[in-house]
């Protein structure tokens, strides 16, 4: 049985030199489709352009993260003009895009190898968001684009860090409907409050490392769970480059706490991830 990669960063410096193997080794694997994210603002015309080389297995996703770098390199809280900025972009692609969820930063800085990437969403870690005028910001750039997703009929990938009962709240608030919350971080209490609001949680290969990760999956009901990779990060081991075939590694994983089949997983995370995203199935 195929799986589907919902939130995977294929433009990132990691796979300069072999994007093409790593897409070939996934299909191999039966990975059925790679919902694909961008760092930098000249990463979304490369995501562009390997969609039109792998159609109908890779899919772009745009949007504004809550956390910008600036041009001396430290990160900040986002503003409403950094979404300004963006929103020619989105328009530009809007047609093409599976999600809004995930951007280049506008004003991109060097980052580490396996930096944390840009998604839709609220980021409280202090050093990022220390102020209520901070916070505020970054609910006002979310509220838009929830509000650009709805008007133009598309899901949300959504990141929340040390913020999930605000993220889910503001989500609630707006209406949202179709969301996956990619790598929670938060309570699985706070998660159940997503599940009945219609959610879905996505699952990186690191759950075999993560406790947090762990506890999350045995709470939520399996029709509520994707699987991600988050490559390059969140793989089975730490600093070591993640892919897409490892979404697998996810699978095997939410099998072995949940007590079922790993074909089970398989089969009823494709299933959520076509809820999802509607325009998948159209292709698988």
């Amino acid at each position: 049985m195929g799986a589907v990669d919902c939130h995977c960063h294929l433009a990132a410096p990691e796979f300069r030199g072999d994007i093409e193997s790593v897409l070939e080794e996934a299909k191999k694997c039966n990975v059925l489709a790679l919902v694909v994210v961008a760092e930098y603002t000249e990463d979304f015309e490369k995501i562009i352009q390997l969609s039109e080389r792998y159609p109908g297995f890779v899919f772009p996703c745009l949007g504004i993260h809550p956390v910008q770098s600036s041009p001396t390199g430290n990160d900040r809280s986002v503003t409403l003009k950094d979404l300004d900025d963006a929103l020619p972009l989105i328009e530009l692609y809007k047609d093409r895009l599976l999600a809004i969820g995930e951007a280049p930063r506008i004003t991109a800085a060097q980052h580490n190898p396996l930096h944390l990437y840009p998604k839709v969403g609220l980021d409280f870690t202090p050093r990022f968001a220390s102020t209520d005028e901070q916070k505020e910001g970054q609910r006002q750039v979310l509220i838009k684009q929830i509000q650009l997703a709805k008007q133009l009929n598309l899901p949300l990938n959504v990141h929340s860090r040390s913020a999930g009962r605000p993220t889910i709240n503001l989500l609630k608030e707006q209406g949202a409907e179709r969301v996956l919350l990619h790598a929670f971080d938060g309570k699985p209490s706070v998660a159940m409050e997503g599940v009945k609001a219609g959610y879905f949680f996505s699952i990186p290969p690191s759950i075999i490392r993560s406790e947090q990760k762990q506890k999350l999956v045995k709470q939520l009901p399996l029709e509520n769970i994707c699987l991600e990779t988050d490559s390059p990060a969140l793989g089975p081991e730490k600093q070591v480059r993640n892919e897409p075939k490892n979404v697998f590694i996810a699978a095997e994983y939410i099998a072995k706490i949940k007590g079922i089949s790993v074909e089970e997983v398989i089969g009823i995370t494709t299933q959520n991830a076509q809820k999802l995203f509607p325009k998948l199935k159209n292709f698988l």
